[in-house]
């Protein structure tokens, strides 16, 4: 999914915004408990440059980009829209997934992450179900 594969201009720009938005979602949960530790941020920076196969300084660059977005928005329905038009049911599972990765990143689910992460399901529309069986897999995963 990264760029410099031959994508014009717009699909770059559009990978960007995806990637951006993903980013913003991630920081919003690993900050929700007011907590953003070392930890949170290197598996942050890890699962960007997994999923969207770019390179350490590209995704600090989109963490950046992200943050003042962050600062710049209202509510997480301006990332979350950028999402539903451009990504399918299997990319949002995916990016749920990252969303439990971050969470799980102390081994604590607290009560304002389990709130976001359910608000992140229904902004992306992923049932109940979805969002509990990518919780498991991200559990199993991380040996929880």
């Amino acid at each position: 999914m990264g760029q410099g594969r031959g994508e014009s201009g717009s699909e770059q720009s559009s990978e960007h915004d995806l990637q951006v938005a993903t980013a913003a979602l991630l920081l919003e949960i690993a900050k929700i408990d007011d907590e953003f530790s070392g930890d949170e941020r290197v598996e942050i920076i890890k699962v960007l440059k997994e999923h969207f196969e770019i390179s350490e300084d590209e995704v600090g660059k989109i963490l950046e980009t992200s943050q003042k977005e962050i600062n710049n928005q209202l509510d997480l329905y301006y990332f979350t829209k950028q999402i539903n038009d451009q990504f399918d049911i299997d990319d949002k599972i995916k990016i749920i997934e990252m969303v439990w990765r971050v969470i799980y990143t102390d081994q604590h689910l607290n009560g304002h992450e389990d709130f976001l992460v359910h608000r992140f399901a229904r902004l992306l529309h992923l049932d109940h179900d979805k969002l509990i069986d990518a919780k498991l897999r991200i559990k199993k995963e991380m040996k929880l």
